[in-house]
């Protein structure tokens, strides 16, 4: 059992339908789960209240990146060690949450994020085949262009420690799915330890998504972004 203050953060956009399933996974190991309504048009947040998460609700559509950064200013607030964003779709397992603590807790990582592609989880999990092409790529040119090795910087389930919050200016980030990409390049440039955990995933109807147009916006974001990295590097100077 750990010792450490672990709270969850879900970012949610319509997630009524699988916030349950969600839910159920989290192991007793954490703190507090907050949920952060991004002006859903359905129930998501008297879900989530009946469920007895502590909600908060935007009165405007913020953006993924907007849900964020209210997600991380309020899991703060609770004086956290650790804390860990899991989108409530049901795509991610939490009950991945305790292996990601002991992570932190060893001392060896700051930051760890769980891979959809290490173990093949994206395959098993029926990622479209245009998905899995693109994360390859766009994870195989950042990695180039920025000097890292991770196998994938687009997952959605990662774990903080409370330091790394603390340290970075995330909300200085985009608004838009950019925002996540911008955060690790935070991470990186402040010589944070970034380790990753083997995640399988799942596509279906109700699982969050972006179409063709959205990712190529945010593959063209993630490689603009990854070069102005590599450039405060060069020039040493801080990312953002």
């Amino acid at each position: 059992m750990s010792n450490q203050k672990v709270v969850v953060v879900m970012p949610a956009y319509n997630a009524e339908k699988t916030l349950e399933k969600t839910v159920a996974e989290i192991p007793e190991t954490v703190s507090e789960v907050i949920l952060v309504d991004d002006c859903s048009k359905d129930k998501t947040s008297e879900v989530a209240k009946s469920l007895g998460l502590k909600v908060f609700q935007h009165d405007i559509n913020k953006g993924y990146g907007g849900n964020q950064k209210t997600c991380y200013q309020e899991a703060l607030k609770l004086n956290p060690d650790i804390v860990i964003m899991v989108h409530p779709d049901y795509q991610y397992t939490p009950k991945l949450i305790n292996a990601m603590i002991a992570m932190i807790e060893s001392g060896y990582y700051d930051v760890v994020c769980a891979s959809r592609i290490l173990g093949r989880g994206a395959i098993k999990g029926k990622m479209p085949q245009y998905k899995y092409f693109f994360n390859r790529i766009l994870t195989l040119l950042e990695n180039f262009i920025i000097g890292e090795k991770l196998s994938e910087y687009h997952t959605g389930y990662r774990a903080f420690s409370a330091e790394v919050l603390k340290s970075i200016d995330f909300t200085k980030n985009s608004d838009d799915f950019v925002f996540d990409n911008q955060m690790l390049l935070q991470i990186f440039s402040k010589g944070f330890r970034v380790g990753e955990i083997s995640c399988p995933t799942k596509y279906f109807p109700e699982a969050s998504s972006i179409n063709i147009k959205r990712s190529l916006k945010y593959g063209t974001g993630c490689l603009l972004e990854s070069i102005k990295y590599r450039i405060c590097k060069i020039l040493g100077r801080d990312y953002r």
